[in-house]
């Protein structure tokens, strides 16, 4: 995957902004041996550092608040059968039809749907013994609503027609990569993609994170596709986000006014839960329990009002989850370290490495 500069130097609303040169062979097709292996790359202040994920530990403070988030990836990519031809068919469930939270009891799914042009409404949708869908409708860029007739609850339905919707760059169908394409923590299913970040977490690095005086807490964001799409847009101001559903508990927002209030920091595992509370603060003030959806795309002039420091993978180039890791931490200093990345090695994407970075003291308020 090699993207090139321009010749003149972009400025930073512009998307060419957020090119790097990254070699396909350092686009991780596996996750590390051990899931807390992994390499971290440490950008804290003016400060770099080579370690093991299993060290981060070291880099948390006591009275540090480390938030996670705890979603479970659904088995939404499903594989029919076209009734009567026979043809292949896929489907990538992304919510119920009429809400945007998971619910099993739904009937009416909206999902990705390949190949479209042939699934249009009345085409059904054969799944062996266990059921049939139907078309009902046909909406843009591919999606469909699906009705499915299930002879099985429709948990058990995704468990046994069903896998985990691996990203499009990770050429690997393993029962191994589909078991570590999820946190060791997932607990509240309806995301279509993993916060990969949290893949490197092991119940015991958790266990000395809490033993060196860190709070951990949960929200649940349900990670949508959108998140992971390139921008087309030449200028991120024509960029729109796909909004995604959050939830966040008393207890989580109550650690977080507390330690706003004391000076301690908020570290947040992942660009999920970056955007879940600043997306939360944003629109309230503050960090307010309850259920909400955010469509937020943090870009350069966004004022973090939270986080103040994040573990996060290593990210496409010119992405939405780039220009927001460019943002919390600077351009510049983001894409040095990138470089850096390259030339040493580091693992790129879902299952590659992990970073830990601090925010830019000018990004404070």
């Amino acid at each position: 995957m090699n993207t090139n500069d321009s010749p003149a130097t972009p400025d930073a609303d512009d998307a060419s902004a957020y090119r790097f040169d990254l070699p396909d062979d350092l686009i991780a097709q596996a996750p590390a041996p051990e899931r807390d292996g992994s390499r971290l790359f440490v950008l804290d202040g003016e400060r770099t550092e080579h370690r093991v994920f299993r060290e981060l530990p070291e880099f948390l403070r006591e009275g540090d608040v480390l938030v996670l988030n705890d979603t479970r990836v659904i088995a939404a990519r499903l594989h029919g059968t076209r009734v009567p031809s026979g043809g292949g068919v896929e489907l990538l469930l992304l919510h119920p039809a009429d809400a945007a939270r998971y619910d099993a009891s739904a009937t009416v799914w909206t999902a990705l749907a390949k190949p479209a042009r042939r699934l249009q409404p009345g085409a059904r949708i054969a799944f062996g013994a266990l059921g049939e869908g139907e078309i009902v409708r046909a909406l843009d860029d591919g999606l469909r609503e699906v009705r499915f007739e299930l002879q099985v609850p429709f948990e058990a339905f995704l468990a046994s027609a069903g896998t985990l919707p691996l990203p499009p760059y990770i050429h690997n169908d393993s029962q191994e990569a589909q078991a570590r394409y999820q946190t060791v923590f997932a607990r509240v299913p309806g995301s279509v993609a993993a916060p990969t970040a949290s893949l490197h977490f092991t119940d015991e690095v958790l266990a000395r994170v809490r033993a060196r005086g860190v709070e951990v807490h949960y929200v649940t964001l349900d990670v949508g596709l959108g998140t992971f799409r390139p921008m087309t847009a030449q200028r991120l101001d024509e960029h729109r986000m796909h909004a995604e559903t959050y939830a966040i508990p008393d207890e989580t927002a109550s650690a977080i006014a507390r330690a706003r209030a004391e000076g301690r920091r908020v570290v947040a595992a992942g660009t999920t839960v970056v955007r879940t509370l600043e997306g939360c603060a944003a629109e309230h003030g503050a960090i307010v329990a309850g259920e909400g959806s955010t469509a937020l795309f943090i870009r350069p002039g966004f004022r973090f009002r939270v986080v103040d420091a994040m573990i996060t993978n290593f990210h496409l180039p010119q992405s939405t989850l780039l220009v927001l890791v460019s943002t919390f931490a600077g351009r510049e200093r983001v894409l040095a370290a990138y470089r850096e990345a390259v030339e040493r090695r580091y693992r790129f994407f879902s299952f590659g490495d992990a970073m830990f970075v601090t925010r830019a003291p000018e990004r404070g308020y």
